[in-house]
């Protein structure tokens, strides 16, 4: 699914060159849940954002379900990012003045898809929120707005889902909620990769990634109770 080689990111500051990301190599499976984590300034963002096809590296290579993102033009980054990855941030990111189910169906708005509207409703009532798409934004709690952006995270059905803190601005307990979404669609096969500095939130995942002084240290799997009775 993901495989990166050598992977750099080297920001020009004036005359400086300050290195953001430095030799990752790593692969994530079709299927897995892995947590990337690292405190600020670790490079776990620059990292994701290379995986999210946002920026490109300046060394080594990013291959996405085999394909050399290099090679692409930006019209077929723009493609790949909108139907091959599913985004959920921290703050949402929803329109105000959208129903839940005009948010979810924004994306499929892109492409020449049937019935977009059915399709949204789908992805709403895997979140659970079937009963809620003719609401706005400012009419739901802070859980529902995140299933909301999470149901227009994969309502492409994307071939990775990758999640930038999306517990931050939530209590323990809808943070909870929102972690058990994510574990039911990765049990139903949705790639994920989710960033956190909160171990605790690391923990759902099934490997974590950690990071530091913009290099991958250790990638450890993450024992369940099935695992421990084994």
């Amino acid at each position: 699914m993901i495989e990166t080689e050598g992977l750099g990111k080297t920001y020009k500051i004036g005359k400086w060159e300050v290195p953001a990301l430095k030799d990752v190599s790593l692969k994530i499976e079709k299927g897995e849940f892995a947590a990337l984590m690292g405190p600020s300034g670790s490079g776990k963002s620059t990292l994701m954002n290379l995986l999210g096809c946002l920026d490109l590296p300046t060394a080594g290579v990013y291959r996405l379900e085999g394909t050399d993102i290099q090679t692409l033009s930006q019209d077929q980054l723009a493609e790949v990012r909108n139907r091959r990855i599913g985004f959920v941030f921290q703050n949402f990111n929803l329109l105000p003045r959208a129903t839940a189910l005009e948010n979810v169906e924004l994306p499929l708005l892109y492409g020449k898809v049937r019935n977009p509207r059915k399709i949204a409703g789908e992805a709403l009532a895997r979140v659970g929120l079937e009963l809620r798409g003719r609401h706005r934004p400012n009419e739901l709690s802070g859980g529902e707005r995140q299933r909301v952006a999470i149901a227009r995270a994969i309502v492409n059905d994307p071939a990775i889902v990758l999640a930038d803190e999306p517990t931050g601005n939530l209590d323990s307990r809808t943070g909870e909620e929102i972690l058990s979404v994510f574990r039911r669609l990765n049990g139903e096969g949705t790639t994920i990769v989710l960033v956190t500095h909160d171990p605790q939130v690391a923990r759902h995942s099934r490997r974590i990634l950690n990071m530091k002084d913009g290099m991958l240290f250790d990638d450890v799997p993450v024992l369940v109770e099935q695992d421990l009775r084994c």
